[in-house]
């Protein structure tokens, strides 16, 4: 006997529905399917539960919903859409993190720890950051995780001895609290019903630095650069930042090395990544060419001009 049932035909792979977790937030496995989805629909913006099953016959669909149970979202799922479900809720460790700090400060805890300040600590700071960028660049993950925990340390260290301080003290919930006000402040796309002037990735950096200059009051547009940073990321960011204010390109220091970090910059590109990693690769080169001459017998410190170029990697 002839079964008559009919086998849904298949939706397209890469279909999914998206769980959202508290605050309506995405969870981060769902960011690559949301960037290939021809289509994404929130459950009130969705078409009929069959238009949307139909829809998914041809093209990949997400479907972001608070309710599984909602009838587009049992739609989809009947026709073999995964699930993508919020990751835990984290943070909770931060709280442990704060309270090795503390213990350390405190009296019993570490001297060393104990003795630090923040004019002492600003050379760790600085280190940190730098060992973070060449795990970046290295791609090396186990690496970045650790960095991030020594720059966390770093922000943990300077919050607590602010905390004791006498003077205007202030503690890690400060410094939280005070990035939250920020981070919702100026995203009113995202936390303020919708911002016009927010289009895409790109209005919304120069939206970023209008708020920015209207919270702190700023009367110039470089005012809030450091200064004190790399000179070639100090002329990319003062670049930057008058681009955006509108200054022609012509009135630009035409130094050739000022020249050189506009260029790039005004083109898209990080002038201070570049340069380091065009040292990065000089310095690997270095390495295969001393190698090399070891292994053919030649003591590099002793190299000269033909030797050099006799070993440089081709």
């Amino acid at each position: 006997m002839t079964s008559t049932a009919q086998v849904a035909e298949p939706i397209q792979s890469g279909s999914a529905v998206v769980l959202l977790g508290p605050g309506g937030s995405v969870p981060g496995a769902a960011v690559p399917l949301l960037r290939t989805a021809v289509s994404v629909y929130t459950t009130a913006e969705a078409p009929s539960p069959t238009t949307l099953a139909e829809e998914a016959l041809s093209g990949s669909v997400v479907l972001l919903t608070e309710d599984l149970d909602e009838p587009a979202a049992t739609a989809l799922l009947a026709r073999g859409a995964s699930v993508v479900r919020p990751e835990p809720v984290h943070g909770g460790t931060l709280l442990d993190a704060v309270a090795v700090m503390n213990r350390l400060r405190s009296p019993g805890g570490c001297p060393w720890d104990a003795e630090q300040t923040h004019e002492s600590l600003r050379q760790y700071l600085v280190e940190e950051c730098f060992e973070l960028l060449e795990a970046i660049e290295d791609g090396d993950r186990a690496a970045l995780r650790e960095e991030l925990g020594d720059v966390l340390l770093q922000v943990l260290f300077h919050a607590r001895v602010a905390q004791e301080s006498p003077d205007e003290p202030f503690s890690i919930d400060d410094v939280a609290a005070e990035l939250v006000a920020k981070l919702v402040g100026r995203h009113p796309h995202v936390f303020g019903g919708g911002d016009p002037e927010v289009r895409d990735a790109r209005s919304q950096e120069h939206r970023w630095e209008q708020l920015k200059q209207q919270e702190k009051k700023r009367e110039s547009s470089v005012d809030g650069v450091a200064m004190g940073q790399p000179a070639l990321a100090l002329a990319a960011k003062l670049v930057q930042r008058t681009a955006r204010a509108g200054l022609p390109p012509d009135l630009l220091p035409g130094s050739p090395l000022f020249a050189a970090a506009a260029r790039a910059k005004l083109a898209g590109d990080d002038p201070e990544g570049l340069l380091r990693a065009e040292a990065r690769q000089f310095a690997a080169n270095v390495r295969t060419a001393e190698q090399a001459a070891r292994s053919a017998g030649v003591d590099p410190a002793g190299m000269d001009e033909p030797d050099w170029r006799r070993f440089w990697p081709r």
